[in-house]
């Protein structure tokens, strides 16, 4: 694995993952694939309702850092789905996520709670020390 402590994302692949880390990956590929898509029924199957999101940095026009529920975060996402092309999937500090790195320089991570096959709770990290500090490795 390659640290990230310069805020850029190395393209060097994970070491073999093991049964759990697959099975999370294919969660995070379909997640991955429904926002790409805009299909908000497909982001719906693999997000718990019960879903927890927090972010650590600023939100634009004061919205809330934390928003639960997986239908009122789906919308929000659905309309920023264009920026899903630049999500790759990730080992942030050991556990499966994804990373937004255009040009390598890593600018948002988000790190999963994985769940009976759904994501139950997203981590968006934003801030650029604590990105510094994050373990990250590209997963293909």
């Amino acid at each position: 694995m390659s640290r990230a402590r310069t805020s850029h994302v190395s393209l060097a692949t994970a070491a073999a993952p093991d049964h759990e880390l697959v099975r999370q990956r294919e969660v995070v590929e379909a997640f991955i694939a429904a926002l790409r898509g805009g299909d908000f029924e497909g982001l719906l199957a693999v997000l718990d309702p019960d879903l927890v999101v927090r972010a650590d940095m600023p939100v634009p026009s004061g919205g809330p850092s934390e928003i639960r529920g997986a239908a009122v975060w789906a919308k929000g996402a659905i309309v920023y789905g264009h920026l899903a092309r630049l999500t790759r999937p990730a080992l942030v500090n050991g556990a499966i996520g994804v990373v937004v790195a255009p040009r390598g320089k890593l600018v948002r991570a988000l790190r999963f709670t994985i769940a009976n096959g759904k994501i139950t709770e997203i981590e968006v990290i934003g801030d650029p020390a604590r990105l510094g500090e994050l373990d990250v490795s590209i997963v293909d």
